[in-house]
């Protein structure tokens, strides 16, 4: 029972005692076990380091009621400055050397939910300064945002602040739902930040982990002599380590720091993904330059592969290298796969879409060779009939028949008659098999997808009741998509945020509750209801079970062991709401995300993938909804025969396909190249590019396509209205290569 005027000194002394009990160095397990999510709640109980009879029982009284109302007096009766550096030191050498110190010591999320200390650590990491030579002060924060070199005991200040902010913040986020972060419900105590305040804060952080980034691999190492050296630490600047020592210690320091605060800011990022609060363009750093169209290492799918594996921090980037054959990466080179992988929105989409390109290229030469495209090297050959493309494509292209989907692919289709369908695969044929293919395959009538309330797609629950071994078929239909990605063919399937979220979801962790509303909006905001609810919550009659109607037979599950006789009350109401949504959006659909993350990785790897959030994955899959720019197609079109721009057929062309509606334009579009979304970076991205070849003076014929070479061939129409019409009587049949 300690008096407020003795709060102080407790507080000092207990600092001072946490940081004399022997510890461990922080080491890259540490860092490694640094979590965003609550899935390492499933680890085990034991700490990182082996605790002393001491360290328990400091954890005892740590952990102690009176420890915490004396905590909770010190903060409602001292003044900021007294309880702010010893409170976030404490935490911080809990955070370090004690796993999953978040979840089981009460201290921490006792502070992590108190919105008054958040907001006051956050304006200490602000404020904490330096006196510069000229008297004037800097904030360390912003040292630490431009990447400046800072002594000892300055690094020592700010990293207890800044690394338990982030933590404890990032804690409180996962709480948070959707409703009270943005504010659509009245202001409650759970969010301690404005979102006008959130706004600025994720700048500093991202420019924050990018300094970092910097200190832990500058271009060069300042190399000094022994006598400096002695001066520097004199002053603080270094202590008196052996340069290794100091290095080390440093960089194990950063990679801690870096690992809570960007996942502070990749939480944040998310949410801004799912719902805007930043400005268009604010998390793009206007100091990351990435050349995208150079030749490097960086660009190698042998050192992409291993961004994820072996890169999990940044103590571990020094080993890459060490367990591959690979020649060094440049620091600049390591700084960037750092961001790509972590911090990888602070590039521009296009920019990451032309990396991810140049990997692609370098994957499909290692597997299909440098002749691909005359026709010769590993190719996979199958006949496919048009009214049966799912059960063909199934049975001949299985793990077992074709193990290597990276291979060129060429097919040969059958009409309904059984006949080959005139033309030749030059790419074209198997570009539309496939559309149609994947068209097919993700059909809800089908039954392995289901649509969502807004009609996107997403596995289907009861899949496992219309074929015996559904996950093959998932796996089937993760490698076919990979397949298009890797072939940067576009298909118009939309699908669920939360589905593209799990696909690119490091080993499929599970999402957290803020997901189901793009699933099921009725039931998310039914359990939002739950949570507000001010009456009695016993009085709904809710126990932990849940209801499923499979086929017309009603089916109860547990949400937990004795679900049944567990009712909800005010008590447990945030359990079940969690677990519900668990059961809904993880659980439910486990295997069938499962099965198809290793269909696509077996084709492109999903770390590369994982550059990109769920909506730009979309726009990877299906294209951005943008109109077809006519200017840009025209700069980058081809003439063949007689033709050229100025040619008076083309003239009249051109003329004719202004008029056309947009939804003509695409019609037109997939006509001649076989998708009806325009590419990602543009016509000049389109390979081969549009072509319009004569077909002669017989204006009786339709124009017709050639959809292997991207080639239009049109006949010499001589006025613009047979012009129209007999482009739009071509692109409107719906016939497919036989037209030609």
């Amino acid at each position: 029972n300690l008096s407020v005027q003795n709060c102080s000194a407790y507080l000092k002394l207990l600092q001072r005692l946490m940081k004399q009990l022997p510890q461990n160095k922080l080491n890259s397990k540490s860092i490694d076990d640094v979590s965003d999510s609550e899935d390492d709640m499933d680890d085990d109980d034991q700490s990182i380091m082996s605790i002393s009879g001491l360290q328990a029982e400091c954890l005892r009284l740590i952990n102690s009621e009176a420890h915490l109302k004396c905590i909770f007096n010190c903060l409602m009766n001292l003044p900021q400055s007294e309880y702010i550096e010893p409170l976030a030191s404490i935490s911080f050498q809990l955070l370090v050397h004690h796993k999953m110190a978040m979840h089981r010591i009460r201290l921490l999320y006792v502070l992590a939910f108190n919105s008054q200390f958040l907001r006051n650590l956050w304006e200490a990491c602000c404020t904490v300064s330096v006196r510069t030579v000229t008297g004037s002060s800097t904030p360390l924060l912003n040292m630490l945002s431009k990447g400046v070199p800072m002594s000892t005991s300055n690094i020592d200040r700010i990293v207890p602040l800044l690394a338990t902010f982030c933590c404890l913040f990032n804690h409180s986020l996962l709480t948070i739902h959707d409703a009270d972060f943005y504010g659509d419900v009245e202001a409650t105590s759970s969010m301690p930040f404005f979102l006008d305040e959130i706004v600025p804060m994720c700048r500093q952080l991202r420019d924050t982990c990018l300094g970092i980034i910097e200190l832990a691999h500058p271009d060069t190492r300042m190399a000094i002599s022994n006598d400096y050296r002695q001066a520097l630490e004199k002053t603080g600047v270094l202590s008196k380590k052996s340069n290794e020592e100091e290095e080390a210690e440093l960089t194990r320091q950063w990679a801690y720091l870096f690992k809570v605060i960007s996942a502070l800011v990749r939480q944040l990022h998310n949410r801004d993904s799912r719902r805007p609060f930043c400005p268009s363009g604010h998390w793009l750093s206007p100091n990351v330059r990435i050349a995208t169209d150079r030749p490097s290492q960086i660009y190698s799918a042998q050192n992409a592969i291993f961004v994820r594996r072996d890169f999990g921090s940044l103590s571990a980037l020094t080993k890459a290298n060490v367990d591959t054959d690979a020649p060094p990466l440049a620091n600049r080179d390591v700084r960037n796969l750092v961001i790509l992988t972590e911090l990888p929105f602070v590039v521009s989409f296009l920019d990451r879409v032309m990396i991810l390109q140049n990997l692609i290229v370098v994957d499909k030469q290692e597997h299909q060779g440098e002749m691909t495209n005359f026709g010769m090297g590993p190719s996979i050959v199958i006949n496919i009939r048009r009214n049966f493309i799912y059960e063909d494509a199934f049975e001949k292209l299985s793990p077992e028949n074709e193990p290597n989907l990276k291979k060129k692919m060429r097919v040969s289709l059958l009409n309904v008659a059984g006949l080959d369908e005139a033309g030749v695969d030059g790419g074209g044929i198997f570009r539309e098999f496939l559309s149609e293919l994947l068209k097919t395959g993700f059909d809800p009538n089908r039954g392995f997808f289901r649509y969502a309330a807004d009609r996107s797609l997403y596995p289907n629950p009861e899949a496992g009741l219309l074929v015996e071994n559904f996950t093959s078929h998932y796996y089937f239909l993760g490698r076919m998509l990979g397949k298009a990605l890797m072939e940067n063919l576009l298909v118009e399937i939309p699908f669920a945020t939360f589905f593209l979220s799990k696909i690119l979801s490091p080993s499929n962790a599970s999402l957290d509750i803020h997901h189901l509303q793009s699933m099921d909006p009725l039931m998310y905001k039914n359990l939002l209801y739950l949570k507000h609810y001010e009456g009695d919550v016993s009085d709904l009659g809710l126990d932990f079970t849940v209801v499923n109607s499979e086929f017309g037979e009603t089916k109860i599950e547990e949400l937990k062991p004795g679900g049944h006789n567990i009712p909800v009350t005010d008590e447990n109401r945030i359990e079940y709401i969690h677990l519900m949504a668990d059961y809904r959006i993880n659980k439910q659909i486990r295997p069938h995300c499962n099965a198809f993350r290793r269909g696509m990785n077996d084709v492109i790897q999903l770390e590369w993938l994982q550059m990109f959030n769920s909506g730009e994955l979309q726009v990877l899959i299906s294209g951005a909804s943008v109109p077809v720019d006519l200017h840009d197609l025209r700069q980058n079109t081809k003439y063949s025969g007689e033709y050229n721009d100025m040619h008076p057929v083309i003239q009249t062309f051109w003329s004719v396909l202004n008029e056309f509606s947009d939804q003509q334009k695409r019609q037109l579009l997939k006509f001649v190249t076989s998708c009806s979304r325009p590419p990602l970076l543009g016509f000049r991205d389109l390979y081969p590019a549009f072509c319009i070849h004569s077909a002669g003076g017989e204006v009786d014929r339709l124009p017709t396509a050639s959809t292997c070479m991207n080639l239009l061939k049109l006949p010499a129409f001589q006025d613009a209205e047979t012009m129209r019409t007999k482009l739009l009587y071509a692109i409107e049949s719906g016939a497919g290569f036989e037209l030609s």
